[in-house]
């Protein structure tokens, strides 16, 4: 769907105070970001190719600062406060990548930022948040709400909140993912990208992608990839509104767990995505072996689950060309042990 008709479906939406990024806040946001950021490119494996009957192309965001997609957005969220906001500092929840991204771009523009993390967070998510400088304040996932921590920290610091998905500024810039991965396509696969394929939790790196392809106006399908207990967006898209996970839902992909699809990335992709699937964390396993085998990368759960579902045949090219996008690499060693 393009994205002039996503618009006059979006404005009769209630939304709040929440604005609507559009694809010129996306160039925009592509201008600031990129001294910043890794321009990650795009790759290719021979052997993928086999397995999907098509040539696939690779945005590998495990190799992006801060190990993932989220820096893009973090480092834009605060380039757009002003002196005052600055001083006040930063208040984000996240399960782990968006707090680390936060804590980065907070240390490059010397701000005090303050990260609400899940007590069962990664330990190695949690120690370079903290290393950026950042306090974490941690919380019980199953009994606690981050929202309403964050809530207090806010009215205690007078800091500013920047969560992973509802702001317009986070989801911009990550829009730049799609943005870069589109420009960089040879002209042939541009004419015949067929699915651009991504991992999803609260909804924003899909959004602001949307906002990319929207503007191509490209005869592409837009796929979402989620944990099979966290199909959060594959049930919401069903019934046509937002729906809640499981308290006791459990998955590898740790950077996924989103409790339900956020509000303002879920206004936009309820509009243009074609399809959102899930993966069981086996199928999740087996892709982070793949990367390590065949791609020579290191893939956190969270940021394998595209590429899981096209290996195990959940997405299927129909022999057009594919992208996917590999979001994050910031996979614990533990973990990374006990899969390989």
């Amino acid at each position: 769907m393009r994205n002039d008709i996503i618009a006059s479906h979006i404005e009769h939406e209630t939304l709040g105070t929440l604005r609507v990024p559009t694809y010129a806040d996306v160039q925009r946001a592509a201008a600031v970001i990129a001294p910043h950021i890794v321009r990650t490119p795009l790759l290719r494996s021979p052997a993928l190719d086999r397995i999907a009957g098509a040539r696939v192309w690779l945005k590998p965001e495990c190799l992006q600062v801060t190990g993932s997609f989220k820096a893009r957005g973090a480092f834009h969220a605060l380039l757009a406060m002003d002196a005052a906001q600055r001083r006040r500092g930063v208040v984000a929840y996240s399960t782990g990548n968006h707090g680390q991204a936060i804590a980065w771009a907070a240390r490059q523009l010397g701000m005090p930022a303050t990260i609400v993390m899940p007590a069962d967070a990664p330990r190695n998510k949690v120690a370079r948040a903290e290393a950026q400088g950042a306090r974490v304040v941690h919380y019980d996932r199953r009994t606690e709400s981050r929202e309403a921590i964050g809530m207090r920290l806010l009215a205690a610091t007078g800091g500013t909140l920047v969560p992973p998905g509802d702001n317009p500024d986070v989801i911009a810039a990550q829009g730049t993912v799609a943005r870069e991965a589109l420009d960089d396509l040879p002209a042939d696969a541009l004419a015949n990208l067929g699915t651009f394929a991504a991992p999803c939790g609260g909804g924003g790196l899909l959004a602001g992608c949307a906002l990319a392809l929207g503007e191509r106006r490209m005869d592409t399908q837009l796929v979402a990839v989620e944990p099979r207990d966290f199909d959060d967006t594959v049930r919401s898209l069903r019934g046509g509104q937002r729906v809640r996970n499981t308290p006791d839902a459990t998955s590898i992909c740790d950077a996924l767990q989103a409790v339900c699809p956020a509000e303002l990335p879920f206004a936009i992709n309820r509009h243009r995505l074609d399809a959102a699937l899930a993966v069981s964390d086996d199928e999740v396993a087996a892709a982070i072996r793949f990367g390590l085998e065949e791609l020579r990368l290191l893939i956190e759960p969270g940021g394998a689950v595209a590429l899981a579902a096209l290996l195990a045949g959940h997405l299927r090219t129909g022999g057009r060309d594919t992208l996917i996008v590999l979001s994050g690499g910031n996979i614990d060693l533990p973990m990374l042990a006990s899969l390989i």
